[in-house]
């Protein structure tokens, strides 16, 4: 019984080791990295310091052991990561552009990732969890993962916690319109929507970002990731911006990940939205410095210390 939840998807990433290089040629990668949105974010908020507890399913391989380790070193209860023997683990590849864009292949259907099924959900394990956080990757997964993850949402709603949502779905993979229906019964219950731009845009149907998370304000605090600009909350209050800290960036994979899990964790400290604003661009601007989406989520100790630094 833990007071954040994180479930979805779990796997390894395998990236270029050099930028520029496309998928569809022969080169060298560098992998694998433990991955995942929902895990990046469950392994972030747990080396700040939460009380954190992740979903999900690994295969009998490697890579799974590789995985499951990595959660439960930094942490993270992992009563509930099952490992699937006759199923391998998900992963996915991952190059990067000159321009910063990145060009994914995922493998993540019938594996042991998706093996979640709502029956599997144990009420019991959400008594005393006051943050369940749902990523919009983990319902694109299948049907069966979908129903899992809405599932256990609504048991937290039920019971007084906040739902988070990252929505986390690139349009070349779904349409608009699918992806719009598919996050529907989420963004019914949430309380803490964390979108980019182009998310929220695509989410609402409004073509201004900013008059979309003003929008959505309306019934949920609105926390637009903004990347080299920081972030803005959007509150029936006000609206808040923080502005992000400089580093030299290596890899920007799990960033937004990073930040959300430090929203959690700061939320339930009690933190205020500014100095919680704060921190969590702290956290995903450190989580930048290092090769691999969870390798440079920071511990407790070093954010505190970049805080006292920025003021």
């Amino acid at each position: 019984m833990v007071r954040i939840v994180s479930i979805g998807e779990i796997l390894v990433e395998i990236m270029r080791k050099e930028v520029g290089i496309p998928l569809g040629i022969p080169g060298d990668f560098v992998g694998p990295f433990p991955s995942g949105a929902p895990a990046i974010f469950a392994d972030a908020a747990s080396r700040l310091g939460g009380d954190v507890g992740f979903i999900g399913a690994v295969g009998d391989d490697p890579f799974g052991h590789l995985c499951y380790n990595r959660l439960k070193e930094d942490g993270v209860d992992v009563s509930k990561l099952k490992i699937v023997k006759g199923k391998t683990t998900a992963c996915a590849f991952i190059s990067y552009a000159y321009d910063g864009s990145r060009d994914f292949i995922f493998h993540l259907k019938d594996t042991a990732a998706d093996t979640l099924s709502p029956d599997e959900i144990d009420e019991s394990y959400f008594e005393k969890t006051e943050i369940i956080h749902i990523c919009g990757s983990a319902l694109s997964v299948s049907e069966r993962m979908r129903e899992t993850c809405i599932k256990s949402a609504r048991i937290v709603k039920a019971k007084g916690g906040k739902v988070f949502f990252d929505p986390n779905i690139r349009p070349q993979l779904l349409s608009v319109e699918e992806i719009r229906r598919i996050v529907a019964p989420i963004m019914e219950i949430c309380d803490v929507f964390l979108p980019s731009s182009e998310e929220a845009s695509m989410i609402t149907g409004l073509d201004e970002p900013i008059k979309a998370c003003e929008y959505l304000s309306q019934r949920m605090l609105v926390v637009l990731k903004q990347g080299e600009k920081g972030c803005t909350a959007f509150t029936q209050e006000g609206v808040f911006h923080s502005p992000a800290i400089r580093v030299d960036v290596v890899d920007p994979t799990g960033a937004g990940d990073c930040f959300a899990g430090a929203f959690a964790v700061g939320m339930l400290e009690g933190m205020s939205l500014p100095k919680l604003l704060q921190f969590a661009n702290i956290v995903a601007g450190l989580s930048l410095t290092k090769k691999g989406p969870m390798e440079g989520a920071p511990l407790r100790e070093l954010v505190e210390e970049f805080m006292g630094f920025v003021g």
